[in-house]
């Protein structure tokens, strides 16, 4: 979540905002921001989301692993997300549902359309970006192979699961072992899912090891320092080579893939926009207050 100051420049004309604080995206962050300025009793705030419900990536999210700290008990990610727009329906907080953010601009200007009222502009003295990150998909991540269907992220295998009630493929093959990569795994088991292998390119989970237990209990292969080469399939995916370290390649059968993990920031609007990027993360460059540049 980054916080970007608006300064006048010499000659700059400043007119009227039309918020204090505009956050972009009503997922927890976006949502818990706009709580805590509420609180603070900062007035004119207002959430743009891009979906038709806030609530962000838990509402994609059916096992019960949300909730403990905020509300004292453990909740289902749909379950949760609900509660939070809850709380920020209760303090009056406007929440704009399916508004997509087409441009972010100096003197935060910016672009919005949606769905009623088309593209229109608006100001605020603040904008809050809480865009959150994105899985890699397997276009950044040159994978070689044929281009079928049943190729995935967890984000989207978790909207196919529990917003589209709809089974994407019934024996895949896991790509990651991030603590989201077993969280994969927890939404297939819930879905009848049965994942014939979980591949990890280093010789140990990038999560903790104790997490390397739940596919060997549910009777799934894991295996370390494996690369995922090819996929195969015409229509659909049919199998996958991959190689160990040894460079020895082998074919397993499966009807898809399911890449997991590297993140990386959902930063198009600040790379679109006149601010430095910092090269490291592909994200903003930040101050240590977590302000973006502002030319």
């Amino acid at each position: 979540m980054t916080i970007w100051p608006l300064r006048s420049r010499p000659g700059a004309r400043m007119t009227s905002a039309d918020y204090d604080v505009a956050i972009i995206g009503a997922g927890p962050s976006g949502i818990a921001a706009a709580l805590a300025l509420a609180q603070r009793g900062v007035g004119r705030v207002i959430v743009l989301e891009r979906e038709a419900e806030a609530g962000g990536i838990p509402r994609h999210c059916g096992h019960k692993t949300f909730g403990l700290s905020e509300f004292g008990w453990l909740m289902s990610g749909p379950s949760y997300a609900r509660r939070l727009a809850a709380e920020a329906n209760a303090l009056g907080i406007e929440i704009s549902t399916r508004t997509s953010v087409l441009a972010l601009k100096e003197g935060g200007e910016l672009t919005l359309t949606d769905p009623d009222a088309g593209i229109k502009a608006i100001r605020a003295r603040r904008v809050l970006i809480a865009t959150g990150v994105r899985e890699t998909p397997r276009s950044a991540r040159l994978v070689g192979g044929a281009r079928p269907v049943g190729v995935l992220t967890t984000g989207a295998l978790q909207n196919f699961i529990y917003v589209k009630k709809s089974k994407p493929f019934r024996r895949p093959v896991v790509i990651g072992t991030e603590i989201v990569s077993f969280s994969a795994l927890l939404t297939c088991r819930h879905a009848g899912i049965m994942p014939l292998a979980m591949i990890e390119e280093n010789d140990r989970p990038t999560a903790y090891r104790l997490f390397a237990a739940y596919p060997r209990l549910w009777g799934i292969a894991l295996r370390y320092g494996t690369t995922l080469v090819e996929i195969h399939g015409r229509d659909r995916v049919d199998g996958v080579l991959v190689e160990s370290a040894s460079r020895k390649r082998e074919t397993i059968a499966c009807d898809g893939v399911l890449f997991t993990g590297k993140f990386v920031p959902a930063a198009e609007l600040v790379r679109q926009g006149p601010f430095a990027l910092d090269p490291a993360t592909e994200g903003p460059s930040i101050d240590h207050y977590g302000r973006l540049s502002d030319p």
